[in-house]
C-alpha cells in the first residue's frame, strides 16, 4: 500500500512527463464528464445512460478517494469548492435525485466539475508557450463558458415549464445568451420577479465576464515574470524595468 501510495503521490506532484500527462488525462477527463451530463441533460435515462453515469459516478469517486489519500491536508482539501462539487456529482449519480422535478437544481451543481480543472492547469502553463502567451483569454473564456452553463442550467431548473416545450435546456441556454449579450428577442421571458432578478444577475455577471474576455483577447500580450524587489508579476514583454518599483527585471526574450 505504501509504494501505491508513493505512485499515487507522484502523479498528482511530480513533474516527470508520465506524471504530466496523468495529469492532462484528468482534465480531459473533466471536460468530457461535463459534456456528457449537459449533451444528456434532454434525454430520459434508460438502461445505456443509467450505467454510463453510474461508470462516471464511479471513475469520480476513485479519483476524489486518491486525491483524498495522498494528499498532506485531507481538511483543506475537502473544504474546497471542486471538491464538494465532486461529491454532490458523485451523490446525484447514484441517489438518482436529479429525477425528482424539485430537485433538478442539482445539474446546475453538476457544471462546477469544470472547476476541478483549473487547479491542474498549471502543468499547461509550464508546458505549452501558446498556453501562456494566451493564459488570460483561455482563462477569461473559461469562467465566460462555465458562468453561461449554470445559468442555463438554472434557468432550466427552475424557471423553464417542461410541459409547454420539447427542449428545455436548449430554451434555457437560448435565454441566457441572448440576456447575457443584451440582445433580448423577447420569445423567451422570465415573468415572475424572481426571474426577472435572475435575468438582472446574468445581464451583469455575463456581461462583465464578457467584457473580461474580450480585454484579454485584445489587450497587449503580457508575460509572467515576479518582480524580485515588488513581487509585480505582469509586464510587457520587452520590459527592461517593473513599472511598479523600477528595478531592473530580467526577462528572457528571444532578442530582436
Amino acid at each position: 500500500m505504501r509504494d501505491l501510495k508513493k505512485f499515487l503521490t507522484g502523479l498528482y506532484t511530480a513533474h516527470t512527463p508520465g506524471a504530466v500527462r496523468f495529469r492532462y488525462g484528468l482534465v480531459i477527463f473533466d471536460a468530457l464528464t461535463v459534456l456528457f451530463f449537459f449533451l444528456t441533460v434532454n434525454f430520459e435515462y434508460g438502461f445505456a445512460l443509467t450505467v454510463l453515469s453510474r461508470v462516471a459516478g464511479a471513475a469520480i469517486l476513485l479519483e476524489l478517494l486518491a486525491r483524498l489519500w495522498v494528499s498532506e491536508d485531507r481538511w483543506f482539501l475537502l473544504t474546497r469548492i471542486y471538491t464538494l462539487a465532486d461529491i454532490v456529482v458523485i451523490a446525484s449519480l447514484f441517489l438518482d435525485l436529479f429525477v425528482a422535478g424539485n430537485l433538478a437544481f442539482l445539474w446546475v451543481l453538476r457544471g462546477l466539475r469544470l472547476i476541478q480543472s483549473y487547479h491542474l492547469l498549471y502543468d499547461l502553463r509550464r508546458g505549452s508557450g501558446w498556453f501562456r502567451k494566451h493564459e488570460d483569454a483561455m482563462a477569461a473564456g473559461i469562467n465566460l463558458f462555465v458562468f453561461v452553463m449554470l445559468a442555463a442550467a438554472t434557468t432550466r431548473a427552475f424557471f423553464i415549464d417542461e410541459t409547454v416545450t420539447d427542449t428545455p435546456y436548449v430554451d434555457a441556454l437560448y435565454f441566457t445568451v441572448a440576456t447575457l449579450s443584451t440582445t433580448g428577442y423577447g420569445d423567451i421571458t422570465l415573468g415572475t420577479p424572481l426571474g426577472k432578478l435572475f435575468s438582472v444577475f446574468v445581464m451583469v455577471v455575463g456581461v462583465t465576464l464578457f467584457v473580461r474576455l474580450a480585454q484579454a483577447i485584445f489587450q497587449p500580450e503580457k508575460v509572467n515574470f515576479t518582480c524580485q524587489t515588488c513581487g509585480l508579476m505582469r509586464h510587457d514583454p520587452d520590459a527592461i524595468h517593473c513599472k511598479h518599483c523600477g528595478s531592473i527585471v530580467h526577462i528572457k526574450t528571444r532578442g530582436a
